[in-house]
């Protein structure tokens, strides 16, 4: 688990980023995994499920995710809100995280479908190191919850990153999410589930991200989710047909 405090060299490496990225990095790191007594996050969007449930007006999709999704809700609110989209992404979870809350914040929203997104976080081991198959296995039973609860799922690729700044000794980040996108992609076409493929579309030849879509190298910015947009849209549109 990625903690507040940070060492001077990875600090100074934010500090010389742009501004949009340190902030994104910084609140990312600040809210990884809560405290302890709220390890998954649970506590987030609680308050706001149950304005959600109160008004009658269910979302059509949830969007299940971490930092990425989190700030796609923040620079596109209108995104979400003209599509009676709802976003439930949380900085810094791992995949086991956004399975511990799936019940509390999808499965009791009572979506059409709900995009997972999730693994960049398992892959920069913010709480611990985690194998690839454990990534992919926890997607699974994500998807398991959804269709035994009448939701559509769609799993939705690792976006590219090679490398993180809050953990730099990490080394082989671009293969390790080329290599689950791949079992992601498989499962999704052998049990009929619609996979959106972010990674092929905004990755560059070392199989990260190009500098005029992020600004730290992992996380899109605000133009780049545009893109995504059309991808996810049209994966949506599918899924529910």
């Amino acid at each position: 688990m990625c903690q507040i405090s940070l060492n001077f060299r990875i600090f100074a490496k934010i500090f010389n980023m742009k501004k949009t990225a340190f902030i994104i990095l910084f609140l990312t790191m600040t809210v990884f995994g809560f405290s302890q007594d709220d390890w998954a996050g649970l506590s987030r969007y609680r308050a706001d499920n149950g304005r959600v449930l109160e008004s009658g007006e269910l979302p059509e999709v949830v969007f299940m995710g971490n930092s990425i999704t989190e700030y796609w809700a923040y620079y596109h609110p209108d995104f979400f809100s003209n599509h009676n989209f709802c976003g439930r992404g949380i900085g810094g979870q791992t995949s086991s995280q956004m399975l511990a809350r799936f019940t509390a914040d999808v499965v009791g929203l009572h979506p059409k479908a709900v995009v997972i997104m999730a693994g960049t976080n398992d892959v920069a081991h913010n709480d611990h190191w985690v194998a690839p198959d454990k990534v992919v296995a926890n997607i699974v039973a994500m998807c398991d919850m959804a269709r035994a609860n009448g939701i559509v799922p769609i799993i939705s690729s690792i976006p590219p990153c090679a490398g993180f700044v809050w953990n730099p000794e990490i080394k082989d980040a671009a293969q390790t999410i080329v290599d689950i996108n791949h079992r992601l992609k498989d499962y999704a076409l052998s049990n009929n589930i619609v996979y959106v493929d972010y990674h092929t579309a905004l990755a560059n030849e070392q199989k990260g991200f190009p500098k005029e879509l992020s600004d730290d190298g992992c996380h899109p910015n605000a133009d780049t989710y545009f893109i995504m947009e059309k991808l996810v849209l049209e994966a949506i549109r599918e899924a529910l047909r």
